[in-house]
Order: structure tokens, then C-alpha cells, then sequence
């Protein structure tokens, strides 16, 4: 009843808008309804405002609110509810609040966006290359399969929201690390993704003082599939980017680094990964394999290192988190490629050994997916993450980095 109401409402101002000439026709209905719509908004009581007070606020407020704005308000507004912190026992989680609420009723709480989870269609994009990885090569463990697109959409909101938001933050934190140190020029590489708008960048990087992570928990804690080791996997990627901070920081200062650190924040690096895992055993209802996660573990080390190697000199000219930068920043240019080749060994002997507990046919399927992502990366090898190709150590990276942007 409350809709036809509505309706009719509409309808007779579009009549009396027709009579007095404010529209020519209803040809254009969508047009004229929405017209129709923001003079029935204009005369409904407000307060003590007057009829000519509100034309005077919509005249010298309406220069104000560009399409770029509305686009945003329609982002965080046109939905059926809007997201609000309600306390609860335990801690803050969000609510769904509609927007309907009767005059009579007390005042709406005023809405709380800052622990909003939000991400920019670029991370949505450039996170879709690792989201695909993960579900090429981690659906076998959960007897998905790949092929089934029932299968992926089935849960690819929850995953490709995570990854996108973990992938934004990461770009932010490279943005913090990065070669440029005052503060403009950080802004401006992390506003690429936000097409300038300061105040979202700005409130993204002062969270890495306190918690990175807090909408994306309370997103997560509102669909029910936080856990304490979802939780526990994000205060890794915390402490990974606070080492990336720390340990790239110390490298371009050429202070002291230690190996523990180095070691630690290359294990964590694959947090991401772990966090789309939990949450799949989430989403299926299912208890975690821990057999399944240790191995896991081991090959992502595997992968990030091989990862490592590929991108060293585009790391170095970053300054982002390099395994092959640390160990020359540690054991010196000869001694550096020595040390990690051991460290590689030693994670494949490790590697090889948990590969004969899996299934043989989730072991034989694994180990095709290797194959198969190495041949996509351009490598040719028997070995299932390709041939070990430790590239040329930089010696002086503050010198090759001068020398290329002189190239260039």
C-alpha cells in the first residue's frame, strides 16, 4: 500500500507539473518522474525550513555536488540497506539498516563509514590474475573442480572481495616503502587507484598505523566466516608488511638486516593464499586439512621465491621486499646466491617428502598444475617449478637505479 501511495504521489505531480508548463510532455519518463520525485522532496516537511530557504540551499549547494560525488554517494548509498557499527559482545560487526524509517521513529544513529570495507574496480582487476591462480591450483583440495562454473561463482564474491581489499592494501603499504619519501609523492602513486581522492588514500594509509585489517574483519565477522585463524592469518599479512616496511627501509639506509626477519616475512608473504583457504573451508562447511596446509605452505614459500627471482631487478628499482636483495643485503654479492640456494633445497627436500602423503591423484594433479603454471610463466623444466635461475646480483642498487632512470 505504501508503494501505491507512492506512486500515485508521482503521478499527480507529474499532472501539475504538465499544467503549469515545468514539463512539456511525458515523453521522457524517466526524466520527468525523477523530477517529479525531487519536488516532492522539496515541499515535504523539514524541520522549521521554509519553502524558499530550501531553494536557496539547493541553489547554492547544487554547483557543489559534481557527478564524480554522486558516483561515490550511489556506491556506498544505493543499496537496499545501508551498512552501520552496531556494538555487540563481542566487538563491532555490521548491521543491515534500512533507509525507510518511519518520522515517528527516533532519529536514525548517525552512520559510521570509516570501518566500511571498500575496494576500487582497479584492485578488482589487477587481483583477478592471483584469484585465478588460487583457484587453478587450491579448488583440487577442496574436490572442486575448475571446470565447473557453478563451482567458482559459487563462491567468488567472498574471495574476489578479500583478495581485491588485501591486494589494495598491499599496493598502499609498496606505496609507503617506495623509493619516493615525502609524503605527496607517495600520495600520488597510491591516488591511481583512487583517481585523487586524497581523503580515501589518506584514511586507507593512516589504518597501517593501527589495523589494515578491521573492515575487512567486520565484513567477514557479518557473513559469519571469521575465525580465529582467518583472524590470526591477517595479523600475519599485518606483520609481513610491517616487516616489508622495516626491512626495506633498513636496505635503502644500508643499516643492518638479520636473517630472521628476512625468513619470517617471506613466509608470511603468502598469507593471502592461506586467508582464501581458510575461507573456502568456511564456505563449504568444512574442517580444515592440516596435512593439506602444511604442504601448502611449503610450495608457497617455493612459489614466492620463485616469484622473487623473476622480479628481482623490477623489485630493486621499487624498493619492495626481494628474498635475493635481502641475502646480498645480508651475506654481500658472492656468498648471497650460495646461501639462498640452500634454503631452496632444503624447502624442496621438505617439499618432495609431503608430497608423498597427498592422495596420488590429488599429489599427480598438483604437481600438473605446477607444470602447467610454469609453462604459462615461460619456463621449460622437469622440475615442476622450473629450472633455479638465481639472476645477476645488483651490488649497488642506489647506482643502478641512477643509471636507469638516467637511461631513461
Amino acid at each position: 500500500m505504501e508503494e501505491l501511495r507512492k506512486l500515485e504521489e508521482v503521478q499527480r505531480m507529474l499532472m501539475l507539473m504538465q499544467l503549469n508548463g515545468v514539463v512539456a510532455s511525458s515523453n521522457n519518463n524517466d526524466s520527468n518522474r525523477f523530477l517529479a520525485s525531487l519536488i516532492l522532496l522539496m515541499i515535504k516537511p523539514c524541520g522549521g525550513l521554509q519553502i524558499n530557504e530550501k531553494c536557496h540551499l539547493i541553489t547554492q549547494h547544487m554547483p557543489k555536488i559534481s557527478a564524480s560525488f554522486l558516483e561515490e554517494a550511489s556506491f556506498l548509498f544505493n543499496q537496499r540497506g545501508i551498512l552501520e557499527m552496531e556494538d555487540k559482545v563481542s566487538g563491532c560487526r555490521n548491521v543491515v539498516s534500512t533507509t525507510h524509517a518511519r518520522e515517528d521513529n527516533d532519529e536514525l544513529k548517525q552512520k559510521n563509514f570509516e570501518d566500511m570495507a571498500v575496494v576500487s574496480f582497479d584492485s578488482l582487476q589487477r587481483a583477478n590474475s592471483t584469484l585465478e591462480d588460487f583457484c587453478r591450483s587450491y579448488f583440487m583440495f577442496h574436490e572442486m573442480d575448475i571446470n565447473s562454473p557453478q563451482a567458482i561463482f559459487k563462491f567468488l564474491p567472498v574471495l574476489s572481495f578479500t583478495e581485491s581489499y588485501i591486494y589494495q592494501m598491499d599496493r598502499m603499504n609498496e606505496g609507503l616503502v617506495s623509493l619516493p619519501t615525502n609524503r605527496d609523492a607517495v600520495l600520488e602513486r597510491v591516488n591511481e587507484m583512487w583517481k585523487g581522492k586524497e581523503s580515501w588514500t589518506t584514511k586507507c594509509m593512516n589504518m597501517f598505523k593501527t589495523d589494515p585489517f578491521r573492515p575487512l574483519v567486520a565484513q567477514l565477522e557479518c557473513l559469519g566466516l571469521l575465525t580465529e585463524r582467518i583472524t590470526e592469518q591477517l595479523r600475519c599479512g599485518d606483520e609481513y608488511w610491517a616487516l616489508e616496511r622495516k626491512l626495506c627501509s633498513a636496505l635503502m639506509n644500508q643499516k643492518e638486516i638479520s636473517i630472521e626477519d628476512v625468513m619470517r616475512a617471506i613466509h608470511l608473504k603468502s598469507f593471502d593464499f592461506r586467508v582464501l583457504n581458510l575461507l573456502l573451508y568456511q564456505l563449504r562447511g568444512e574442517k580444515v586439512n592440516e596435512l593439506h596446509m602444511e604442504f601448502l605452505s611449503i610450495s608457497e614459500f617455493l612459489v614466492e621465491v620463485s616469484d622473487d627471482l623473476f622480479d628481482y631487478e623490477d623489485d630493486v628499482m621499487e624498493n619492495n621486499f626481494n628474498i635475493l636483495r635481502m641475502f646480498v643485503g645480508i651475506y654481500g654479492a658472492s656468498a648471497a646466491p650460495v646461501m639462498l640456494a640452500k634454503h631452496i633445497a632444503e624447502a624442496e627436500e621438505k617439499y618432495d617428502s609431503l608430497l608423498k602423503t597427498l592422495d596420488p591423484q590429488l599429489s599427480l594433479s598438483y604437481q600438473r598444475r605446477c607444470e602447467e603454471a610454469t609453462r604459462e610463466g615461460g619456463k621449460i623444466s622437469g622440475h615442476p617449478f622450473g629450472t633455479w635461475s638465481i639472476p645477476p646480483v645488483i651490488v649497488d642498487e642506489e647506482l643502478h637505479r641512477s643509471n636507469c632512470f638516467t637511461s631513461k
